[in-house]
């Protein structure tokens, strides 16, 4: 099948189109503590990356006032709140059950914490899709290649591919030696993904007539 014995999703951005939401909690936690919020998506995308303290710095929070920790509990509070109206972006959940129907294991890899990444994925009713779900011990979203190397040492997965959004996915995926495909939509803009060594597609569509190219 297509060359993999195992795909590895990201899941923000990716599966989940959640960029609003990710903009409209990080601007109240702006408004609370007197900065000018993000307007629109491309200042978004202008600000936005891993690691993600850096980008709440970017945005204007100054640990020594406001720190880093207290800012994450409230920002995963006000996304908790509004997580059910997420949708899943157009087209995953066809390719999700298409890698199923033809028997290849699929598991997700996140930055999230794996108990609120297992109850969101849940929630969606996409659990049975995924052989595992693999997420941080805790909720400050800090690198996950560490996550993604050790799921590969642990499961040897034969020849991976991983699906993402972000250069973070890229960096992620070469720590670990998986193939990586890197969509547009999610949370960083074209010309960002396009500065990583790797295919970057429009969409959903676009992936799967790139997996049927190279099924010949």
């Amino acid at each position: 099948m297509i060359g993999y014995d195992h795909i590895v999703w990201d899941f923000n951005g990716t599966i989940l189109d959640d960029v609003g939401i990710g903009i409209e909690c990080v601007n109240i936690l702006l408004e609370r503590y007197g900065h000018p919020i993000i307007k629109d998506r491309e200042t978004y995308y202008r600000l936005f990356g891993f690691p993600i303290e850096e980008y709440y710095r970017r945005v204007g929070f100054d640990f020594s006032v406001t720190p880093y920790e207290m800012l994450a509990h409230e920002w995963v509070a006000e996304y908790r709140v509004r997580e059910d109206t997420v949708p899943i972006r157009d087209g995953a959940l066809e390719l999700i059950r298409y890698f199923s129907a033809k028997g290849l294991p699929q598991t997700v890899i996140s930055a999230t914490k794996e108990t609120m990444l297992r109850e969101q994925i849940e929630k969606l009713g996409l659990l049975s899709y995924f052989e595992e779900t693999v997420g941080r011990g805790d909720i400050y979203a800090a690198d996950k290649s560490a996550l993604a190397v050790a799921w590969r040492e642990r499961r040897m997965p034969g020849r991976t591919l991983m699906i993402g959004d972000t250069e973070h996915d890229y960096e992620t995926a070469r720590a670990a030696g998986f193939d990586i495909v890197l969509l547009e939509g999610g949370h960083q803009p074209r010309e960002q993904l396009m500065l990583c060594d790797c295919p970057v597609l429009v969409g959903f569509p676009a992936l799967m007539e790139w997996l049927h190219d190279r099924m010949g």
